[in-house]
């Protein structure tokens, strides 16, 4: 399949989008801090060999759909992006140290839906082909 990533010895198209926002919704990201956020998150994902699919940095969150590596985890990926992001956004706009006081530049949490290029019910389908007693050889057992 197009757009697979193979490596040693696995096969995988993993694809994620992923919401998060800055810290009390404030709209900081404008201008020239949202060109630069834009910038470090494209060097972040460059580094850990995630691709983006598409993205967009709105005024006050972030949106991302990457494809990663079977081997990276999503919670280490967001909290890269949201700790380094948070620490030179912070280091390169003093003015942002007004407004977030704590260092916090990001709210808590994110959010994240898997996607792909198959869907539930192709899933569904294709198991059923494979649980019809016709298509079952010794080696198959179903699992319920």
């Amino acid at each position: 399949m197009k757009g697979q990533r193979r490596m040693g010895h696995t096969v995988s198209r993993l694809t994620v989008h992923i919401v998060w926002v800055t810290k009390y919704r404030f709209q900081v990201l404008k201008g020239d801090v949202q060109v630069r956020c834009r910038d470090i998150v494209k060097q972040i994902c460059d580094s850990e060999d995630i691709h983006i699919l598409s993205g967009v940095i709105s005024k006050d969150h972030v949106h991302l759909h990457i494809e990663y590596r079977p081997s990276q985890k999503i919670s280490d990926i967001v909290k890269r992006l949201k700790g380094r992001t948070s620490r030179r956004l912070q280091e390169e706009f003093p003015a942002l140290n007004k407004r977030y006081w704590g260092r916090h530049f990001w709210a808590i949490g994110y959010g994240v839906w898997s996607t792909g290029n198959i869907t539930d019910k192709m899933v569904q389908e294709y198991l059923e082909h494979h649980r019809n007693p016709s298509n079952l050889d010794n080696d198959n057992i179903i699992l319920e």
